[in-house]
């Protein structure tokens, strides 16, 4: 059975989600929507919906013009085995010391590297998009320059990639935190498969707002791999959960985005060490004023 998609953009978190709304009472229904901020830097919202039949494309139009939202693109999908296809694309990724993989390619982890194994159909978070793969690298560094994390977290954890990596170097309690309950899940899930149960400890949480984080601070490090508003926004918060001399790894952040964030960070106290760029994104390694 084909699947069609319904995509359109607009200005405004507000609209995006309202017009999000309006498409769920849309007749035939969607089987699914999606609302996102996109990543270049526009301001702009992405609207997608999905449809196991041809949607209504009147009724499509009127809720954009309604909406103030580009005329939405209707497009027919073909049938795909997309976990298949993932594996097909997603091959093992190094990065320094760690090795991300997925089952099907269990067969190739070199024996002196830290495996991670992530899953090919939780795709996002595996270590090639080049926030993550950024992410690895500073850890890796950090870690080669003989620094050891003893209290650790990843906000805006997604699959915790981040957080199974400090764990599998350090022995210390690492925490997890995420925004969305299934991201949540994926993470909790990925723990168990890389028998990291009890050494990293998953909870939902907007940033540091929650008890058991706020327990554990202050941490010697900090992962947010998010998006550059976001992460803005954690600055005086970081400020407090990071002790004196501690690290926060940033990523999420476009090239020409990365000197904003260094400034606003720098203005908490929080001041850069090291940047890595890959492809459009830039990774950045802090560290607290002592």
């Amino acid at each position: 059975m084909p699947t069609f998609t319904a995509l359109t953009t607009l200005e405004g978190r507000d609209p995006a989600y309202k017009l999000g709304d309006a498409m769920e009472r849309m007749d035939p229904p969607p089987t699914g929507i999606g609302v996102f901020e996109m990543e270049d830097g526009s301001g702009l919202w992405e609207v997608g919906g999905y449809f196991e039949e041809s949607p209504d494309v009147g009724a499509l139009a009127l809720l954009a013009a309604a909406m103030g939202a580009k005329p939405f693109t209707v497009s027919e999908l073909p049938e795909t085995d997309w976990v298949a296809h993932v594996r097909r694309e997603l091959s093992p990724v190094a990065a320094g010391r760690f090795f991300v993989y997925g089952s099907h390619d269990a067969d190739k982890v070199p024996a002196d590297a830290e495996p991670l194994l992530i899953e090919a159909a939780m795709a996002f978070g595996t270590g090639h998009h080049g926030t993550t793969l950024g992410c690895l690298r500073a850890l890796d560094r950090l870690a080669t320059d003989g620094f050891i994390g003893r209290r650790v977290v990843d906000i805006g954890c997604g699959t915790a990639v981040l957080a199974m990596a400090a764990a599998r170097i350090w022995d210390a309690p690492v925490l997890a935190s995420d925004i969305d309950e299934v991201a949540v899940d994926v993470a909790k899930a990925n723990v168990t498969a890389n028998a990291l149960d009890g050494r990293v400890t998953c909870v939902e949480a907007a940033g540091f707002d929650h008890p058991t984080l706020a327990q554990a601070a202050p941490f010697d490090l900090v992962f947010a791999n998010i998006l550059k508003g976001p992460l803005v926004a954690l600055a005086p918060d970081m400020a407090q959960a990071l002790q004196p001399g501690g690290y926060a790894i940033l990523s999420g952040i476009l090239n020409e985005q990365a000197d904003n964030v260094v400034e606003v960070y720098a203005r908490s106290g929080i001041n850069l060490v090291h940047r890595e760029s890959i492809v459009d994104w830039t990774t950045l390694a802090l560290q607290r004023n002592t």
